[in-house]
């Protein structure tokens, strides 16, 4: 048997997961990108089929990161404080 992450086995239960992802441009390094989703397959092939237009002009983008949560409100208040400057900082000595 296939083992799964933790995110995946709380799919699979029925947990509604929201994700909080980084992205980086493979093109324009430097290029990165923040957002919240409930379907990060989707959404990554949106951005990359340049459905966005913040990330358009950068794409391809690969994930870099991502962080799941059961709670909307927590997954929005995180990208909220990534996008924050001490977010910034943060991430760029954590994630990136």
């Amino acid at each position: 048997m296939r083992s799964r992450v933790p995110s995946e086995a709380l799919a699979k239960e029925g947990c509604r997961l929201h994700y909080v992802y980084l992205l980086e441009s493979d093109v324009s390094p430097g290029q990165r990108y923040i957002g919240v989703t409930n379907d990060l397959r989707i959404r990554l092939k949106e951005h990359n089929a340049g459905k966005s237009p913040h990330t358009s002009k950068f794409k391809p983008w690969r994930i870099s990161t991502y962080v799941a949560f059961t709670d909307r409100s927590k997954a929005d208040a995180f990208e909220r404080y990534l996008k924050s400057g001490s977010g910034h900082a943060f991430a760029r000595k954590r994630f990136w």
